[in-house]
């Protein structure tokens, strides 16, 4: 039972959580031949990258190693500040093309997701139902480019919900709202659109497992799992910093990521028709100031193992 993982999904990893170069920066291409030389892992999952060939080495590395690649434009669109529900047309616009720029490099790389987040709620249900109507609006300017950028295949535009008011207080958000929105924009002719669910966001946004893997539906095709602090400001790691499982004070552990996974078979996830070859999980953790990426990479391996021989 112990690797029969492996004939069900396939598990990933956020390389810029992990090692935290969020701002293209840093040895990326040696972490990630330090990822790629551990066969527990099947993905890797990158940002974009304005290193001259650094999209064309990864690839390489990837096809080397027998790994897959997925895209996240969370990075840019975070450091900048860009919102794709933005009321101003300059910044909304800019957060689409820095998500367009993601989807030439998802396809540089042959990834087959470019997940993304969503800008902050404006706090009022009147400017909410505006900017989820612009969100909805540069939806459908990204579903499109990436199809009229396809070949072989179409890449999927996947929004991640994260937090509502806890840390990054984004719009997307809550589940229900997030597949309201992906209703929407398949309604407009868009099927590469989808929802990734991260396990690190959802005791910030209060939702029971089961029910946001309902309420996802039909929309999910990317998950998420990691870590959060949130039951009190003062505890180190507060908000949405991805700490190691059973990080002191946090909300998940090895129970945890069990039930989680637990509820992911019975909704049928590993079962499902999704971009990818199988359907993915990855892992987002992210080593706190005393720790060390490759310490906090074993840990996570371990929970992940004993969680999955509870099943």
């Amino acid at each position: 039972m112990t690797e029969s993982w492996r004939s069900q999904l396939d598990i990933g990893l956020v390389h810029f959580m992990a090692y935290p170069i969020i701002k293209d920066e840093g040895p990326i291409l040696e972490s990630a031949e330090y990822i790629a030389k551990d066969t527990f892992w099947d993905v890797l999952e990158v940002r974009r990258s304005e290193q001259p060939g650094m999209h064309a080495k990864l690839k390489a590395l990837a096809d080397q190693a027998g790994m897959k690649l997925g895209l996240g434009a969370q990075p840019g669109l975070l450091i900048g500040g860009l919102s794709l529900n933005d009321q101003d047309e300059a910044g909304r616009k800019a957060a689409i093309d820095e998500v367009k720029k993601s989807i030439d490099a998802a396809y540089e790389m042959d990834c087959r997701i470019c997940a993304l987040v969503t800008g902050k709620d404006p706090g009022n249900d009147e400017d909410r139902k505006v900017e989820l109507g612009l969100l909805v609006d540069s939806m459908n300017q990204l579903c499109q480019y990436s199809q009229d950028r396809a070949e072989d295949y179409v890449c999927y535009v996947s929004i991640e919900t994260f937090d509502h008011d806890t840390d990054k207080a984004c719009i997307l958000g809550p589940t229900d709202r997030a597949a309201d929105v992906c209703d929407r924009i398949k309604a407009a002719g868009h099927a590469n659109v989808g929802l990734t669910l991260d396990l690190s966001h959802l005791p910030m946004l209060r939702e029971d497992y089961a029910e946001c893997l309902t309420v996802a539906g039909d929309h999910l095709i990317h998950i998420h799992i990691g870590n959060c602090v949130c039951a009190d400001e003062s505890l180190p790691g507060y908000g949405d910093n991805h700490p190691r499982f059973e990080y002191p004070g946090s909300e998940n552990g090895t129970e945890e990521l069990k039930r989680f996974l637990e509820t992911l078979k019975y909704s049928g996830y590993f079962e499902k028709d999704v971009p990818t070859e199988k359907p993915v999980v990855t892992v987002e953790v992210k080593p706190m100031p005393e720790e060390t990426s490759e310490i906090v990479l074993a840990q996570t391996q371990r929970v992940w193992q004993r969680a999955w021989a509870m099943l």
